[in-house]
């Protein structure tokens, strides 16, 4: 495992971290394997976790406060997310901040994950939506100071709205943000535009999420795929979707290296650029947590590779399905 700097923060983090939604909520997950899994990717040098509020109602970050507890001797990074009041995703510019973040708000949910995490002080808190209509408010400025200067998280950071990697910059610019959890993988090419270049101006952290677009970049759905109901993955791989989804996987295998999968070339085009820190697929299963890990030793891509993979942009805007 390879470690990078998370922006400002002077964390060493795994660059290859551990997304734990899918321990929530999703279709087949099981607590037991769960556990299993993270612990082996502890054993394995993963060292950053990330979670939220709204994976389970906290049982994400309690699962990740056990593991930190069972392994005293290890300095594991935890990065969690209070979710928005109104209970809406994505944020919208018609919604007021007081309604979504109001300091009363931020430090309930900021005291919950501090004790499902089982720590005085979270290493990472981020808003789980952002509007950057919101970036001048006195409440947003006044509250994140306030949970540094108390003790209560040690840094900060936004997870921001799915393609939508330029709602944010604003925010980035007031000073208040150490840390920013954006979309980032060979579809969604998007925030190299504008996001990435300001977060290396200003030195802050990067975690891109969601590497393998929900699922399709792991090769092996097909036009048959479905998602039981109540799976997120049921919406966002329907009908208007799914189709035009795996006709891009589709192409994408053409140019697949001998002897490399669609998962490994994934991760190591995301860990190619210089701005992430750390990425977080989901490691619920212990062949995942292999293979995911397998990539960081891998080291990046060619140029060759990588000049061929900019072809398969797909620039994409929220839809009714994505949210």
């Amino acid at each position: 495992m390879k470690y990078r700097k998370l922006g400002r923060t002077r964390f060493e983090v795994s660059e290859v971290g551990d997304g734990l939604w899918g321990m929530s909520g999703w279709t087949g997950s099981d607590d037991n394997e769960s556990r299993s899994s993270m612990q082996m990717a502890i054993d394995l040098g993963c060292n950053f976790f990330d979670t939220a509020w709204a994976y389970g109602g906290g049982k994400s970050d309690g699962l990740l406060g056990e593991a930190m507890q069972q392994n005293p001797g290890k300095r594991l990074h935890a990065a969690s997310k209070v979710p928005p009041a109104n209970d809406r995703w994505p944020a919208l510019p018609a919604y007021e901040y007081r309604d979504v973040f109001s300091a009363e708000h931020v430090f309930k949910y900021a005291d919950l994950i501090r004790k499902r995490l089982r720590v005085d002080s979270i290493d990472v808190l981020q808003f789980h939506v952002w509007d950057d209509s919101w970036a001048n408010e006195p409440e947003f400025r006044s509250t994140v100071e306030k949970l540094k200067k108390d003790g209560w998280i040690k840094f900060f950071g936004l997870s921001i709205n799915r393609w939508e990697p330029e709602n944010g910059l604003k925010a980035l610019r007031t000073g208040l943000v150490d840390v920013v959890q954006v979309i980032y993988n060979i579809f969604d090419q998007a925030p190299e535009d504008e996001l990435f270049p300001v977060c290396q101006e200003l030195n802050i952290g990067v975690i891109a999420r969601v590497p393998f677009d929900e699922g399709s970049l792991g090769g092996k759905m097909t036009l048959e795929t479905r998602f039981p109901k109540g799976d997120w993955r049921a919406g966002y791989f329907g009908p208007e979707n799914l189709p035009r989804t795996i006709e891009r996987v589709e192409k994408l295998k053409k140019i697949l290296p001998p002897g490399m999968s669609l998962p490994e070339m994934a991760l190591r085009f995301i860990l190619s650029h210089p701005a992430v820190s750390t990425t977080i697929p989901g490691m619920r299963k212990a062949d995942h947590v292999r293979q995911n890990i397998a990539a960081s030793d891998a080291g990046p891509l060619d140029e060759g590779l990588l000049a061929e993979l900019k072809k398969h942009r797909w620039n994409r805007r929220p839809q009714r399905w994505s949210d």
